[in-house]
């Protein structure tokens, strides 16, 4: 497709790019953006859009894929992971400084994680680490399937120990 050709295309569906850009994102600034994106990558890729075939289909395709790319990517970069050290998002946690007792605990807990065989520990460890079930299993070359169930069962385990150890009915996290 020629650039020339490109623009007349463009300049027919103009207005459904501008409303589906809005029905999208809901701000116009944002749409603005979207619309800018959507109109450089299909413009990059033009030379794939196959002759006779739907164009405005097309192009808000890739608008769509464009949107649900920055969502994604947006919802990753604002996400915030805590290390299993860090217990100060527990309810009822006022205080930066822990006590001994829930050291204590914690040393416990990180004991009884020990305990586990490799099998389930490693995923576990790397699952509380931050990591998404996909890294682990790409890491330790395992179906993803595998890796749910292992780091399902640590967590199954560690329950019991927890419960056998201690009467659950009385332990809270103060």
């Amino acid at each position: 497709m020629t650039s020339e050709n490109f623009n007349a295309e463009i300049k027919k569906i103009e207005s459904v790019m501008n409303g589906f850009a809005m029905k999208l994102t809901r701000n116009k600034e944002n749409a603005k953006d979207l619309i800018q994106e959507t109109l450089m990558r299909s413009f990059a890729s033009r030379d794939r859009f196959k002759e006779g075939t739907n164009f405005k289909a097309w192009i808000t395709t890739i608008m769509y894929n464009s949107y649900i790319n920055h969502y994604r990517r947006a919802k990753t970069k604002n996400a915030v992971i805590k290390p299993i050290e860090d217990l100060s998002y527990l309810p009822g946690n006022t205080s930066k400084e822990m006590s001994g007792e829930k050291i204590i605990l914690l040393k416990e807990l990180k004991g009884m994680v020990n305990n586990l065989s490799d099998t389930y520990k490693i995923p576990f460890e790397m699952f509380t680490e931050g990591y998404h079930y996909n890294e682990i299993a790409e890491k330790m070359q395992l179906p993803m399937g595998t890796v749910k169930s292992r780091i399902f069962y640590a967590r199954k385990k560690l329950s019991d120990m927890v419960s056998s150890r201690y009467d659950v009915s009385s332990l809270r996290v103060a």
